[in-house]
């Protein structure tokens, strides 16, 4: 389970300020009032990794990019289409990022240091796909089915991105714990 939370946790704090954000405006919050506490997050986590010294990871940078354009625009316009197709800005730009070879290193448990790095490369691109996918998938739905468009981004976002993490975690666990039982039985094999 540790390995989980290990996995899970960086992603989370790359896109808190965007999460604080789409919940605050989800809950009907103020739209200045969400954008305005969603900015001010994100800016406060990136000056407490720099004045800790921590860099700054890509995706925590384009999460604090998001909030401050789409926090400002949403201000702006106030048009609910902006508000259906930004989705799919945000999910190209993810993608786009995401297209970024070993990006999902950083996430791989340190007890799985020099076993899994291939599986996470790859699962790096299938996410980036995945992303891609959903912002086309958000396009058409906002477009020629807008009177689903709500459902369709409570459910296929959430749904599609957990059932990948649950994949991903289950498959790189299983192919990591092989390689490492693996790696110390081939010793034994060449003293015999």
């Amino acid at each position: 389970m540790s390995s989980l939370v290990h996995a899970a946790k960086p992603l989370l704090l790359d896109f808190l300020s965007t999460i604080v954000f789409l919940v605050l405006v989800a809950m009907k919050v103020d739209p200045t009032i969400a954008a305005s506490l969603a900015i001010g997050l994100g800016v406060a986590q990136v000056l407490f990794l720099k004045f800790t010294g921590r860099p700054v990871a890509p995706l925590q940078w384009m999460g604090l990019g998001l909030v401050l354009v789409f926090g400002t625009a949403s201000l702006l316009t106030h048009d609910t289409r902006f508000l259906m197709v930004k989705p799919t800005i945000v999910y190209l730009l993810v993608g786009g990022v995401m297209l970024q070879r070993g990006w999902m290193l950083r996430y791989l448990p340190p007890v799985a240091a020099g076993h899994g790095e291939d599986v996470m490369i790859a699962f790096g691109y299938v996410w980036a796909a995945l992303m891609l996918f959903t912002a086309v998938a958000n396009a058409v739905v906002a477009i020629a089915f807008t009177s689903h468009w709500v459902s369709f981004m409570a459910i296929f976002p959430m749904a599609s991105k957990g059932a990948l993490f649950a994949i991903q975690y289950g498959v790189t666990r299983t192919i990591v714990r092989r390689r490492i039982i693996a790696s110390r039985e081939a010793p034994q094999a060449v003293a015999a």
